[in-house]
Parts: C-alpha cells; sequence; structure tokens
C-alpha cells in the first residue's frame, strides 16, 4: 500500500527510533553536500542514499523522500512487484528490509546500465567518424559525450566503493541480520533467545553478501565499460590534436614561403624604384638597359629564394 504524507523531523524520529545526526545522510535539503551513495544500518532502520534516492526502510514500511524523482519513482516500480503476494514463486520470503534494500540497488543499477546502453553506441559512432570529419557539431558531441561518461563513471564507481565497503564489514552485515529479531550482537558473535532465528539470521547473512556480491559485479562492469569508454573518446581527443597540429603546421610552412617569396619580390621592386626616379643613370640610353635588369631582378630573386629556402630547411624551420 503506497500512501503520502507529510512528517515533520520530530516525529519522523519519534516513528523511527533515530537520531538527529542519523536523518543528515537521508535529508533532501542536504542534497549537494550528502551526494555520496550510503547504506547505514541502525537498530530498526536502514538509511539509504543512492543519489535522487532518498528512503528510511523500518519492519513494516518504507519512507522515500521526495519520491516523485527519478530515483525516487524508479524505486517504486521496482519494489511493489517484489512485494505482490502473486509474484513469489513460492519460496521463503526476504525480509521487508532486504527487500527494499535490493530494490533501490537493483533500481539503481539498471538506471546506471541503461544510460551506458544510450551512451555506448553514440560513442561508437563517433570514434568511427573521427578523426575524418571535424566539424563543430561532431566535437561539441564528443565533449557532451565525454562529461556523460565521466559522470557516469564516478557514480557507478561510488556505489561500487559503497558495497566493497559494505562487504568488507561483516559487522554491519550482521547487524542488517539481527534486526527485527531477539538478538544481540556481542563481539560480533550473534546471540539469539531463540536458536530458529539464530539459524536463519546466519542463513540470511550469506544470502545477503551473494546479493551485495552480485550488485558489486554490475555497478563494477558499468564503471569499468564507462571507464574504457572514457579512454577511447580521450585517445581520439589526443589523436584529433595531432591531426589539428600537423594542418597548422602545413599552414605555417606555406605562410612562411610566402614571406620568402614577398621579401625576394620586394628587393626586385626596390632595384625597379631605383630605377625608376627621375634621375639619370645614362643606362636609358642604351636598348639593351632594360632586358638586363629585367632579368637581372628576377634572376636575384630567385636564387635569393633559393638561398633562404636551403637556410631554413638546414635550421629545420621548414
Amino acid at each position: 500500500m503506497v500512501s503520502t504524507r507529510k512528517i515533520n523531523r520530530r516525529q519522523l524520529l519519534k516513528s523511527s527510533g533515530l537520531r538527529p545526526r542519523d536523518i543528515r545522510s537521508v535529508d533532501p535539503s542536504l542534497f549537494l553536500t550528502n551526494s555520496m551513495p550510503s547504506l547505514l544500518i541502525r537498530e530498526n532502520a536502514i538509511l539509504l542514499n543512492l543519489g535522487s534516492l532518498r528512503a528510511i526502510a523500518m519492519g513494516e514500511c518504507v519512507l522515500i523522500f521526495d519520491y516523485n524523482r527519478r530515483g525516487g519513482k524508479a524505486f517504486i516500480d521496482t519494489l511493489l512487484p517484489r512485494l505482490n503476494p502473486r509474484n513469489s514463486s513460492g519460496g521463503p520470503c526476504m525480509p521487508f528490509e532486504l527487500e527494499v534494500v535490493e530494490a533501490a540497488l537493483l533500481s539503481r543499477v539498471q538506471r546506471l546500465e541503461q544510460r551506458l546502453m544510450n551512451i555506448e553506441p553514440r560513442v561508437q559512432a563517433l570514434l568511427k567518424v573521427l578523426p575524418n570529419r571535424l566539424t563543430a557539431d561532431i566535437l561539441e558531441e564528443l565533449r557532451m559525450s565525454k562529461q556523460a561518461l565521466v559522470e557516469l563513471g564516478s557514480r557507478a564507481g561510488a556505489l561500487r566503493q559503497m558495497l566493497l565497503d559494505l562487504l568488507e564489514d561483516e559487522h554491519e552485515i550482521r547487524r542488517i541480520c539481527i534486526m527485527g529479531r531477539n538478538c544481540t550482537l556481542k563481539n560480533d558473535v550473534v546471540e539469539c533467545s531463540v536458536p530458529l532465528e539464530k539459524q536463519i539470521a546466519e542463513e540470511e547473512e550469506e544470502e545477503i553478501e551473494m546479493l551485495l556480491e552480485n550488485y558489486l559485479q554490475r555497478s563494477e562492469s558499468c564503471h569499468g565499460q564507462a571507464e574504457r569508454l572514457l579512454d577511447s573518446a580521450k585517445e581520439m581527443e589526443d589523436s584529433i590534436a595531432v591531426n589539428l597540429s600537423s594542418r597548422r603546421l602545413e599552414v605555417s610552412r606555406v605562410e612562411l614561403l610566402l614571406q620568402v617569396g614577398t621579401f625576394c619580390v620586394a628587393v626586385g621592386a626596390l632595384v625597379a624604384g631605383i630605377f625608376g626616379m627621375n634621375l639619370k643613370s645614362y643606362l636609358e640610353e642604351h636598348v639593351f638597359a632594360f632586358w638586363l635588369t629585367t632579368a637581372g631582378i628576377i634572376f636575384g630573386a630567385v636564387v635569393a629564394f633559393f638561398l633562404m629556402y636551403s637556410y631554413l630547411r638546414a635550421r629545420k624551420v621548414l
């Protein structure tokens, strides 16, 4: 049964048995400061912080903050079918808290995997097109794809680290197993007033470890694939940078050759300008002086050009 209600902090603490410092990890008003995923186990509740999903799981209910957010909706859609008796296969049902935890992890991992499936074809298509087609639209799409991969890899890595830390802490897993039972935890040993409850708690401990291990592998696979795609995108960016540098070098070489040619022609223009002055040099009296001077200017410009070109090649400028 799903219902919506407004509850203040004092009523929440009283109904859940939590302390004010516990609520800090799931407080929606601290969304930016508490963005890292966490799963905290307390005596009567489990606090879940998985991005846009903030919830408190108790023995018979789960409180979801901002249920209209994407994470809250995905969590509800995953949890409700699991609680429907018609969907049970006839085997023993897990405790309600574990159903909530698994539904939260499942919805989170599925969202990460779906996002990866949406990004991967785009990146693969870009890697096939580049670096032959260097347009502004393609480069912008590559930048946005890289940004999405960085965000996805960060979220998957944070979830993986949370699960890894939880699996390495046997004390926390045993605290989950004894929730709602007449059991205590002394020196990491479960002590129950009813022997059957101790047996059930030990069986659930193994089941919880297998459950967390499964989602750890899925989040690690998602994180690894995102990192591989990101590395491919970075290598493509490096290739594009080298290609653009090569093109800029070719343009610089052409510009330098043009400057050398312009200098040589300018020297010839200087000679022509000298002869164009209204001063007598007595060369104008000879018929062959015009052709001789023109040929000298052309020959001198060509020789100067090749001398400067050879010098620049020797200095490895060209």
